[in-house]
């Protein structure tokens, strides 16, 4: 039986790292990971990353911004992962369409929040007929934990950051919309840090393996 594996989290949280453990310690599984960036369509979301489709109305933004990742997700599905899903054996992937959640639900008012995951769930699952997630697990690293190992990774250089990464009112408030789209859709948590320190990499390692080898029953 095919199985899907989200693993989320905010910039910083660990997702990279975690994956490539995942690699080593999880044989027989398909990794892959959005944005798709090589191709076309993930060309468009690098452009959209560094500004080039800023928009003035927030509300506008959350939608067009959702349509161009949920475009990449699915002409990578029909070119590329559809078959690794479809061979059978468990698909674990970093970022999906969670993510949109994540990230654009906050540019709208929370009265909004109910209809857009709506609106969301409907348009990648519903219209488009991407797989839906067996499992999500959202790694949750506080805002200003994850801001310091962001500026550790671009070595003290806070430009090197992203339009998002830079901007931590924002991540806070994505961090609020994770948590809100984790309560709505029962996705897993595991906290990642402790009294304002992050957790070893080991033990959050441990914990995320337990979870998806519950699912794929190792």
């Amino acid at each position: 039986m095919n199985k899907l594996i989200v693993i989320e989290g905010l910039d910083g949280s660990g997702k990279s790292t975690q994956l490539d453990l995942l690699h080593r310690k999880i044989p027989d599984v398909n990794f892959i990971t959005f944005p798709y960036y090589d191709t076309d369509s993930g060309r468009i979301i690098s452009s959209y990353l560094r500004g080039t489709f800023a928009e003035d109305d927030p509300r506008k933004s959350a939608y067009s911004a959702s349509i161009m990742y949920a475009v990449d997700r699915y002409t990578s599905y029909r070119t590329h992962w559809g078959a690794l899903y479809d061979s059978g054996r468990p698909v674990i992937s970093a970022r999906y369409v969670s993510s949109n959640a994540m990230y654009q639900m906050t540019k709208l008012d929370k009265s909004e929040w109910e209809d857009y995951l709506n609106w969301l769930t409907d348009l990648e699952f519903g219209k488009l007929g991407l797989p839906e997630p067996d499992l999500t697990i959202f790694l949750d690293m506080p805002t200003e934990v994850s801001q310091r190992l962001l500026l550790q990774r671009y070595g003290g250089d806070d430009s090197k950051k992203d339009i998002h990464e830079r901007d931590t009112a924002y991540l806070n408030k994505c961090r609020e919309a994770a948590l809100y789209a984790a309560e709505k859709y029962g996705w897993e948590i595991i906290p990642c840090s402790n009294d304002g320190e992050p957790r070893s990499i080991h033990e959050i390692n441990l914990e995320l393996i337990g979870k998806i080898n519950s699912l794929i029953g190792k």
